[in-house]
């Protein structure tokens, strides 16, 4: 994800690259940050978060939430903007989920299938559990009291009321994400499959564009995207 920001950043002409991260004893540590894409930006890959950020007016973070929020912390006491990036589904997806979770609330078992790269350390994904919380919330259930994120031996007649969760972790898999509504005789679906990461690195820059025009506030895609 990094290399995709890079190279976005580098072929957008209101950007530019003015540090790069990775973490401490990474390989890339030392290198020029776009040495991958055979450019010399300037930019060396550091470990210190001040160090990288001196230059910079907005930091696009994809790590992990500890990360995050320490990033956070830096950001808000040096006065950088901070874009956290988020993978899956569109806004219009989620609320097509909604609508779905509403017309579909009897007679349906629902279920949520995401799939990602072997290298993805945490289950299931953030999108898959925010999928939860969106369809819990269109049929006015808390997700923390009818999700089911795992199935093992003799469990039992499936209670209807619950959302349950399937995990897949292998290969290079960008990103897959499937609601599943299972009813007697169809199913419907809707699933997501991201096939690169790049569009995920065109979503951050319009973010950063969108901060450009803010002054202080926490905002989401919802903003960005002016569906307010």
């Amino acid at each position: 994800m990094g290399h995709m920001l890079i190279e976005a950043v580098r072929e957008a002409p209101d950007c530019r690259l003015a540090g790069a991260l990775d973490v401490a004893g990474g390989t890339a540590i030392g290198s020029d940050a776009a040495a991958f894409l055979g450019f010399t930006s300037g930019v060396p890959v550091v470990s210190d978060l001040r160090a990288g950020l001196k230059d910079a007016q907005v930091l696009i973070d994809f790590t992990r939430p500890e990360g995050t929020l320490a990033h956070l912390a830096v950001c808000r006491e040096l006065g950088v903007q901070l874009v956290i990036g988020t993978t899956g589904f569109t806004d219009a997806q989620k609320a097509e989920i909604a609508e779905a979770a509403k017309a579909l609330s009897t007679g349906y078992d629902i279920g949520i299938i995401e799939a990602h790269h072997r290298h993805k350390v945490d289950a299931p994904s953030g999108t898959a559990l925010k999928m939860g919380e969106v369809i819990a919330d269109a049929l006015g259930r808390d997700l923390k009291d009818c999700a089911v994120y795992a199935r093992e031996g003799v469990t039992g007649e499936r209670d209807p009321s619950t959302i349950g969760f399937a995990t897949i972790r292998g290969g290079d898999i960008v990103g897959d994400h499937t609601v599943l509504f299972a009813g007697t005789g169809e199913r419907i679906e809707i699933t997501h499959k991201s096939a690169s990461r790049s569009t995920y690195a065109q979503g951050s820059l319009r973010a950063v564009r969108f901060l450009a025009d803010q002054r202080a506030g926490l905002f989401d895609m919802f903003d960005v995207l002016n569906l307010k």
